[in-house]
């Protein structure tokens, strides 16, 4: 029997009052994650003991590696091998990044023997936020002009509250017992932003990517974009893997199987160089994307 939209609002409510308390709920494997991400917050943080850090997770330290190979870090075009020299070839900004990746994908990750359902809707979120980072990246360098590893960094994060939410449903599973589409319900949607603003700031999320991510939540994209908000919610918008929790929801209603219909794409960002930008980038997109695959 489907749960009705009310006990929903109540659980959203219910988290959010928690969370305001610090209340934040998280896997043992997310604890571990968020301790790595905080010490790398550390500006003075000597390189041996980030190496350290580092390896001593080896999911992490195996991204960590494929990232530095990627096509958009290994301009040269010479392999390394090990988590050191990826480290240097990286720097610190882009490895913060990659441990906020590693502590958003395990929150969501939830028991082993968890709901399947629940699982493959995280693996699907998770998909749908790697492909919006890389994108993310490559539309802030060469279409909004804001600084392209401050929107990868916003990009991770801007479904932590999706997350969060999956992460709770083995307690609450009214949370995904109904449609989809209800999600878009505005006081329900108002209910999530806030969930999320709060899991933001219990991470220590910076101010400028907190401002971006809740102007990606919004909705309201500028004509042309211009704002890191903005590439967000264009690289959300292309992304070629949709949230599960937005997919049969009203904001995609009209337009294609990705998102915003092209047409209206094409009245934010001219279309022939939006193309071009995609098609030249189409490798290095791909890279970024595979190395985020946690």
């Amino acid at each position: 029997m489907t749960a009705p939209l009310s006990d929903r609002r109540i659980i959203l409510q219910r988290l959010i009052a928690d969370a305001a308390q610090g209340h934040l709920q998280f896997q043992a494997s997310a604890g571990v994650a968020l301790r790595v991400r905080q010490a790398l917050d550390d500006p003075d943080l000597p390189l041996p003991t980030a190496t350290r850090l580092i390896q001593a997770e080896p999911v992490l330290a195996a991204r960590v590696v494929a990232m530095a190979n990627s096509v958009a870090f290994n301009r040269s075009g010479r392999t390394i091998d090990d988590v050191r020299s990826a480290v240097l070839r990286l720097g610190f900004r882009t490895l913060r990044a990659l441990a906020t990746a590693f502590l958003v994908r395990q929150v969501g990750a939830g028991r082993e023997d968890g709901d399947a359902r629940r699982r493959a809707m995280a693996h699907q979120l998770w998909e749908h936020t790697a492909h919006v980072a890389a994108l993310s990246r490559i539309l802030a360098a060469r279409v909004t002009r804001v600084d392209p590893e401050l929107a990868l960094f916003a990009a991770i994060i801007h479904e932590i509250g999706g997350f969060y939410l999956l992460s709770r449903a083995e307690e609450y599973p009214a949370l995904l017992d109904s449609d989809a589409a209800e999600w878009n319900e505005e006081d329900v949607m108002a209910l999530e932003i806030d969930l999320g603003r709060q899991v933001l700031q219990a991470l220590g999320v910076p101010r400028t990517a907190t401002e971006a991510v809740e102007a990606c939540w919004e909705g309201y994209l500028a004509i042309p974009p211009r704002t890191l908000g903005d590439t967000l919610l264009l690289a959300d918008e292309l992304a070629p893997v949709s949230s599960p929790l937005r997919e049969a929801g009203l904001r995609r209603a009209q337009g294609d199987e990705n998102g915003r219909s092209m047409a209206t794409i094409e009245m934010l960002v001219d279309q022939e160089t939006l193309s071009a930008i995609l098609a030249e980038s189409r490798e290095e997109l791909a890279s970024v994307t595979t190395a985020l695959q946690f």
